[in-house]
């Protein structure tokens, strides 16, 4: 049953106990002659009652409802009110504050806490960042009044703003209040069970988010398990494990759920070399290590020992030499005093992933950022800095939702059509069940199929997978390409004569780039190959166009220049498919498998090594045939590169300079110095294109963009690399052009 229609089912049972009352208890009049029995009173049978007495809402004795009763005055604060009193969440809920204090004891929460028509109606939740998340889902708005935490990255940085603390590493000195009252810079703690600042990451900037680094957003589970009430029963709060089983198998209670382990989440984050482990097990040995850290900075720089205690208010105290946590002359404990910008920042983040007990079902990715991030910023101060290179915060390319692949659209929220069937999680679902397709036109490269999708943190089992058929994929039997071709892997026919599915297709969809000969030819439109067009800008193929490169001239990935032949697909390799190389999940080459034919290979790192036993030909000429083919192919694209900037200078009129991790990619360089020119905007995108310029610039571009390319196409690569530097007329003397096989 919906929350909604709980809380119609609530009020019309309110009324109607209030009409039976009123009914049971009317008086006998003057004219009554004779005795009549007396009208029993029904009992009102409150839904899910016995379920929430149950619960911690509902728990008398708990430390949540009593904190004040012995307070003088006894009052719950209506700072504290609007989530340890159910009238000050009332109050909240039909005014937006609460206006008073509530006098203590306050009793725990009851049904009108949340079953009433201004609870009802409340469709956004305002953070204490200040961020606010609209939201419609079932149930979520009013659970994360509550449960959203009381500090944030907004409140860290203004009580480092406050102190004037600009050393980062050094205590603040003690600040007077408008009250005259000396305050110390100190732990602030984000308050308890805050799952809604975990669940939406960024959006509600719950953690201290540490500036230059991207976060990810909202966690979004499977449809149907993506909200609070979808998880957890919410009156009696506790998780819906029966529902957790129908996907995680091996779930048969709560604890369980610690042990689970996607294929989107195959990265060794805390470093100690399992990736099967639970990932709430990863996030605890980030936990250690930061707390290491946190031990180690303390006492180094801050200088004073320090020690955790999670039961015990505020948590950090000062340490003795023992490590236990240090008592004053009465027996109290001494609360830490020793903070820097640095060691508050670090402790928050700690404390924020120790105070959501489901943090790792939430939205484990965050926690693991905020808490890598932590790790990293006090790493360069201590005597002993934790090995980072072993630790991991990113994930594999298709899941990596705090990359920009995906947040590039956070400023409206929304995956503009063209680029949702590979940046969003519903995009390419969505373009092979409209069989969509791509329309090669003048003005550029047009999509049918697809519609803007909500911004996601990456992809889903849904992207890929035919849910109702788990867990088959999704049936691509013929991909379209942006030089308007359609392509496959499929070679085998079904009973009908019809190509059958290949899983490896659907990598195709996004693995092809947005350009090709025939759109740079479009967009060229004829123009004279050495003259200057301000109207020209940089085409860029996009990224990893690796499904370009193996099919080579079918794709026509990279430009082919009129007049020569290009190579096509690459079928002479024995693993000639995508998922033949690559895990589908983690993205890592299958190693093992090359080692069959390669034994020289042992890790991805002696993939560039390899070469065809059969390969004698010294294409780079520099008298070496047994180098792997990757240092042949680096050879001309460096010669390409350098043929590239002489005709810049000496043709186009204007110095040029390469930058692959900067778009637009090529910028002016007039002083020559290898770095981009700036203005008062920035770097200075390249503008002196000519198409001949343009042509070449592509190409060098594309050999970049495709790390794996000395792999899926070397031929076609050297190719495409040998027309470019000979029309700008590069010295191509040493170099070998690969012939196509008649």
């Amino acid at each position: 049953m919906s929350l909604k229609k709980l809380f119609v089912l609530f009020g019309v049972l309110i009324v109607a106990a209030a009409v039976l009352a009123a009914c049971g208890g009317q008086a006998a009049t003057a004219t009554t002659v004779s005795a009549t029995p007396t009208p029993t009173k029904p009992v009102l049978q409150i839904p899910n009652e016995d379920a929430f007495l149950g619960s911690g809402h509902a728990d008398a004795k708990a430390e949540a409802f009593n904190h004040w009763s012995s307070a003088n005055p006894a009052v719950v604060p209506a700072a504290c009110a609007k989530c340890h009193t159910s009238a000050g969440f009332q109050d909240f809920a039909a005014n937006g504050k609460v206006s008073a204090d509530v006098p203590a004891p306050a009793g725990t929460l009851d049904c009108m806490t949340c079953h009433n028509a201004a609870a009802m109606t409340l469709a956004s939740v305002t953070f204490p960042s200040g961020q606010v998340v609209n939201t419609s889902e079932e149930g979520e708005a009013v659970c994360m009044q509550c449960h959203q935490g009381r500090e944030s990255k907004v409140s860290v940085d203004k009580q480092i703003a406050n102190f004037k603390a600009t050393d980062p590493d050094a205590v603040p000195a003690p600040i007077t209040d408008a009250n005259g009252k000396t305050q110390n810079f100190g732990f602030l703690n984000i308050h308890y069970f805050a799952a809604g600042a975990t669940l939406y990451g960024s959006q509600a900037e719950g953690g201290y988010q540490y500036d230059g680094k991207t976060y990810d957003p909202k966690f979004r589970h499977v449809e149907g398990m993506d909200t609070c009430v979808a998880c957890h029963d919410q009156h009696s709060t506790t998780v819906r494990v029966d529902k957790c089983a129908t996907c995680h198998t091996n779930v048969k209670t709560v604890d369980d759920l610690k042990n689970i382990r996607m294929n989107g989440s195959l990265v060794d984050y805390n470093g100690n070399g399992n990736t099967t482990e639970g990932i709430a097990a990863e996030i605890s040995g980030l936990q250690d290590i930061l707390y290491s850290s946190i031990q180690a900075y303390a006492s180094e720089v801050a200088g004073a020992p320090i020690v955790y205690d999670a039961n015990t208010y505020p948590y950090f105290f000062s340490a003795d030499s023992s490590g236990a946590i240090l008592k004053d002359d009465k027996g109290n404990a001494v609360g830490y005093q020793k903070w820097t910008p640095h060691l508050l920042e670090a402790a928050f983040n700690y404390q924020v992933a120790a105070k959501d007990p489901g943090a790792f079902a939430h939205n484990a990715k965050y926690i693991i950022e905020l808490l890598y991030d932590s790790i990293d910023s006090l790493n360069g101060k201590i005597s002993k800095p934790v090995d980072m290179s072993k630790l991991h915060r990113d994930d594999s390319a298709h899941f990596a939702g705090n990359t920009m692949p995906f947040r590039d659209w956070d400023d409206t929220g929304t995956v503009p059509s063209p680029c949702s069937k590979c940046h969003s999680a519903g995009g390419l679902p969505q373009f092979i069940a409209n069989k969509g397709t791509e329309i090669v036109t003048k003005s550029g490269l047009q999509y049918t199929g697809l519609v803007a999708q909500p911004t996601a943190n990456g992809f889903m089992c849904s992207t890929c997978h035919d849910m109702a058929n788990m867990p088959n994929r999704l049936a691509v039997v013929n991909v379209p390409f942006p030089n308007g071709a359609s392509l496959t892997f499929s070679t085998e026919k079904d009973d009908q004569g019809n190509l059958k599915p290949v899983d490896s297709n659907l990598c195709l969809e996004c693995h092809q780039g947005r350009e090709s000969t025939v759109t740079v030819n479009n967009y060229i439109n004829g123009r004279p190959a050495d003259t200057v067009d301000p109207k020209l800008g940089f085409k860029n193929v996009h990224y990893l166009a690796a499904g370009a490169t193996l099919f080579g001239t079918q794709a026509q990935g990279a430009y082919e220049y009129a007049g020569q032949t290009y190579v096509g697909y690459n079928a002479q390799h024995p693993l000639n498919k995508c998922t033949d190389c690559h895990d589908a999940h983690a993205l890592t080459v299958k190693t093992d498998a090359c080692k069959g034919c390669h034994t020289n290979v042992n890790g991805p790192a002696d993939l560039e090594n390899i070469r065809y036993n059969t390969d004698t030909t010294d294409w780079n000429g520099n008298g070496d045939t047994t180098e792997g083919i990757y240092k042949e192919i680096d050879t001309f694209r460096t010669d390409l590169y350098a043929a590239i900037q002489n005709y810049a200078e000496t043709k186009a009129g204007t110095p040029i300079v390469y930058d692959g991790a900067s778009y637009p990619y090529f910028f002016v360089d007039a002083n020559k110095d290898g770095k981009a020119d700036t203005n008062d905007k920035g770097p200075i995108a390249y503008n002196a294109w000519t198409p001949r310029l343009l042509e070449a610039a592509y190409n060098y571009q594309y050999s970049t963009k495709d790390p794996g390319a000395f792999a899926h196409n070397p031929m076609y690569v050297m190719q495409f690399l040998y027309d470019s530097t000979k029309d700008l007329g590069g010295d191509v003397s040493k170099l070998t052009r690969p012939t196509v096989a008649k």
